[in-house]
């Protein structure tokens, strides 16, 4: 898999916000054939960062209701991404 196709977009929300100011952790939305390995080599080679861990999960699609119709969600996966201590991302960095 291309590595420029591994990451989707970055997760900015206030769980992903507590873990980046606490652990180090940045969290990131991967594609959904992305494996541990795709997900670390894809941020060590377009950042520049040593990467410790890789956690990945799959989210379910949502049930969306309108009047009488249902419809669902794609699914997706996250990937939360632990640096060496130190290490930061500009990407998070700049807000």
């Amino acid at each position: 898999m291309n590595l420029y196709n591994v990451l989707v977009k970055p997760v900015l929300s206030e769980k992903s916000n507590a873990a980046r100011e606490n652990g180090g952790k940045y969290t990131f939305e991967v594609a959904l054939k992305s494996t541990k390995e795709d997900v670390q080599r894809a941020v060590e080679k377009i950042y520049g960062v040593k990467v410790v861990g890789v956690q990945t999960m799959v989210t379910r699609g949502k049930i969306r209701r309108r009047g009488v119709h249902l419809s669902l969600d794609s699914k997706s996966k996250k990937a939360v991404v632990t640096l060496t201590a130190g290490a930061k991302l500009p990407l998070f960095e700049d807000q």
